[in-house]
């Protein structure tokens, strides 16, 4: 039997294939059917073109079905699919394209400046939200055809996924068909996934909790999704009523709460509100009970091992918390010395499990750095555990800004920063804000008493994804240090902790 994940969903399809998968209020409904059509077409196009199992697929796209089929053809033709987050700059690309030597670059008309430089000589496809661009034109003579699922083994990479880290280089992950299958059985399982459930899916689909969580869940449930290109809280607002389930970041949920009309009456359809990407907060969780009566199910997770806890679908949803290990998860606390902590201490999160990546993309060495010798991984996360398994995250030991769900890294940014023409160094802290979480901020010390901030963030343009880019710019004359010479970022977030009121 093929460990391909897609022969896990493609069995879960209804048996009546005219059963909607998406209705998009922009492109209308498609069925099962429509979706086993289009995963066919492109699945047969890309291997006639050339592509063989374990080659990659770069999709640089915006949200459509069409987007959504191209993954699981990539999936069922045993290639290995590259996500890219459509925010990203031409320089970006040129990195991404370099690292993973991918066989197609696929990007929409409207893309980035510079693409066609950016990925050399990588064939070039286009896909846009519309349903048009060449890669559409170029499989038509593949409509109708029909591919057989590629065997694969279980542990043959199913996706790369790009995160940054500490060191300022993204470093790509690398998942698996079993990894990819075990959170979304586990997942779909404990979320008690009902007939008939609707999701409502307003998430990117260039990240995990959109690609991966969300339609994985809806499409082993045989379930349709109503599918929106971005998040807008009015539109939202007007298909709770049609839905049973939705996946969002705390971002999605304070700008429901800034609806007047949004009250228990409009979700009362409702059976599960999910919540992941970012911590949320607790006065988020307070008022949303108040308001509606349902209590969010937090979750946690990361790009490395997909879901990692959850909390309880039955029982207790605790704000601040973020649940239970997934079955077959195993979750620990160590201290600096690596010795499991005892209940409640506060330590360095680590996880194993069959949801585990596989390591990172050609960084052997990167790899080794974040694994233990018994195969667990260093998650970076602070976090505590209580005495009934339930854990508790209270800190972030990688540094790591979450703006608006997305992962930001601020050695990445300080790296584009420092090079700036005047600049003398800087750091990049995340400091709150209302409707994003953390919006990132640089702090500079300059040796051009003219520069500003408008000139630097200029500088920025083109070279990071705007959701990296700081929102504001503030000059020091020193950044404080400690003892040991390490730039103190509490101290600094502290300062600047009211920048955005």
């Amino acid at each position: 039997m093929t460990g391909n994940v897609f022969a896990l969903f493609e069995s879960r399809f209804p048996g009546d294939r005219t059963t909607t998968i998406i209705e998009s209020p922009t492109r209308g409904a498609y069925a099962y059917g429509d979706a086993a059509r289009w995963i066919d077409r492109f699945a047969a196009f890309l291997t006639a073109s050339g592509a063989t199992p374990g080659d990659r697929i770069a999709v640089q796209v915006d949200k459509s079905p069409e987007a959504l089929f191209l993954y699981f053809a990539c999936l069922k033709a045993g290639l290995v699919f590259l996500p890219l987050n459509t925010g990203y700059e031409a320089e970006e690309i040129r990195y991404f394209v370099g690292d993973a030597e991918p066989r197609f670059f696929v990007t929409a008309d409207a893309a980035v400046a510079g693409i066609g430089e950016a990925i050399g000589d990588t064939p070039l496809l286009t896909l846009n939200a519309d349903g048009t661009g060449s890669l559409i034109e170029a499989s038509a003579g593949h409509d109708g055809a029909t591919v057989e699922t590629q065997e694969v083994a279980g542990d043959d990479l199913a996706s790369i996924i790009y995160t940054s880290g500490t060191t300022g280089r993204p470093k790509g992950a690398m998942l698996t068909h079993d990894n990819l299958a075990s959170n979304a059985l586990s997942l779909h399982r404990i979320w008690g996934f009902l007939p008939g459930d609707v999701l409502l899916h307003a998430l990117p689909i260039y990240h995990v909790h959109g690609l991966f969580v969300a339609t994985h869940c809806a499409v082993l449930n045989g379930s349709a999704m109503l599918f929106l290109e971005s998040f807008d809280a009015k539109t939202v607002l007007g298909l709770l009523p049609r839905a049973t389930v939705m996946m969002g970041v705390p971002t999605f949920y304070t700008r429901l709460l800034g609806e007047a009309a949004f009250d228990a009456a409009a979700c009362a359809t409702i059976r599960l509100f999910v919540s992941g990407s970012a911590p949320l907060l607790p006065e988020t969780f307070a008022e949303f009970e108040t308001r509606t009566g349902h209590r969010i199910l937090e979750r946690y997770g990361m790009t490395e091992a997909g879901m990692i806890t959850s909390n309880p679908l039955e029982g207790a949803r605790l704000p601040g918390t973020v649940g239970y290990p997934l079955p077959d998860v195993s979750v620990r606390v160590t201290g600096e010395d690596g010795a499991t902590l005892a209940v409640d201490d506060v330590g360095g999160l680590e996880v194993r499990g069959p949801n585990l990546f596989k390591g990172y993309w050609r960084k052997p060495e990167k790899t080794a750095e974040d694994m233990t010798d018994d195969g667990y991984f260093r998650t970076g996360d602070l976090a505590s555990i209580s005495d009934d398994g339930r854990v508790s995250l209270v800190g972030r030991a990688k540094d790591l800004i979450i703006s608006g769900g997305l992962n930001v890294y601020p050695k990445e940014i300080e790296t584009e920063i420092d090079a700036v023409a005047g600049i003398g160094e800087s750091a990049v802290i995340g400091v709150p804000h209302a409707d994003f979480g953390e919006a990132v901020v640089a702090v500079a010390t300059r040796t051009d008493a003219g520069l500003d901030e408008a000139q630097v963030l200029g500088a920025l343009d083109g070279k990071l994804a705007r959701f990296k880019r700081p929102k504001r710019v503030f000059f020091v004359d020193a950044l404080p240090r400690n003892a040991m010479g390490k730039v103190r970022k509490n101290a600094l977030r502290d300062r600047f902790s009211d920048t955005f009121g």
